[in-house]
């Protein structure tokens, strides 16, 4: 007597569950020490990543603390109408998007840069005290370095007499809107270019040494190595890192601009994390600020999948 052929997927079907959970729980049996030193990580993102996910529907909401999440009555996209109609809408844009294109355009590379002129260093004392030199800025807290830059650039501080020495006038520079995004950049490559080019680095001790040697037989000199050999070995983690980088344009920390703009500087300065900062901690307009982060992640998530789309098509390197 022949089985239907629907009863027989079925129990194929019940073979194959019972098959996955038989070795899931093979594996947690064996693995079970793994499992429980990732407990904490998972436990970590669970609790302070995805559980305030709940909180986001307050971006629809006329959102009061009194009445709280639930019992704040829905408005639709009105937060959303009002932060695209508001005067300080293609301000915030303009600002944080130009911010990220000149860090993309200077800090990006600038890592690279130092990596390979590290890698081209043969005197290892001099390479380490480099790398030591070029890594310190990293630790020191952002509040000192915008406070070493303050000092500095002061009406009567060191760059200004250097410029009086010139004979030119002094120049206020935390109170002029046009020199705010080159402050804010370059500061920031001078604080992360070290640390940046670890990775860069890292990549390059795992390129093949015999390619350098073959290389180096075919006649080829130090910079035609670097052309050929050194860049193209670390190309798949320059695309991984600029696809990263490309899904965080819209996002600029606060806490470096919150320090170093003022009323006079809002022009070139207001990012829309600063902005979110004003609306909802100082004016205590959650919701409105909810939806301002909201549609902020959402055109994030979209560059980081854009990014990743192009780069699988016009290579074979990609974040997933």
């Amino acid at each position: 007597m022949s089985i239907p052929q629907s009863e027989l997927a079925v129990r194929s079907a019940a073979a194959k569950k019972h098959s996955n959970w038989q070795t899931i729980r093979r594996d947690l049996k064996v693995n079970r020490l793994v499992y429980l030193m990732v407990l904490p990580v998972v436990a970590y993102y669970l609790i302070f990543h995805y559980g305030p996910m709940y909180g986001l529907q307050i971006a629809f909401k006329d959102f009061s603390p009194g009445q709280g999440i639930t019992g704040s009555p829905w408005i639709g996209f009105r937060h959303f109408q009002e932060f695209f109609e508001s005067y300080y809408f293609w301000r915030l844009i303009r600002n944080t998007v130009l911010i990220n294109i000149y860090e993309l355009l200077f800090g990006f590379p600038a890592a690279i840069l130092l990596a390979l002129l590290l890698n081209e260093i043969r005197s290892t004392i001099f390479k380490r005290s480099v790398q030591t030199i070029s890594y310190l800025p990293h630790f020191i807290s952002i509040v000192v370095v915008v406070g070493m830059m303050v000092d500095f650039l002061a009406r009567d501080g060191l760059i200004n007499q250097l410029i009086g020495l010139l004979g030119l006038d002094s120049i206020a520079f935390f109170r002029e809107p046009a020199w705010f995004r080159f402050l804010y950049v370059s500061s920031g490559i001078w604080q992360g270019v070290g640390w940046g080019s670890i990775i860069y680095l890292a990549a390059i001790a795992n390129i093949d040494p015999t390619l350098y040697e073959a290389a180096k037989i075919d006649g080829a000199g130090r910079l035609k190595q670097v052309l050929h050999i050194t860049i193209p070995g670390i190309m798949p983690t320059i695309v991984i890192l600029l696809i990263l980088n490309m899904g965080s344009m819209m996002t600029v920390g606060s806490e470096k601009v919150l320090l170093m703009y003022n009323p006079q500087t809002y022009e070139t300065g207001d990012v829309i994390s600063t902005f979110v900062f004003r609306k909802g901690i100082l004016e205590a307009n959650y919701g409105y600020t909810a939806a301002v982060g909201l549609f902020n992640s959402v055109i994030s998530f979209t560059l980081i999948v854009l990014s990743n789309t192009i780069s699988k098509r016009v290579s074979e390197n990609k974040l997933w």
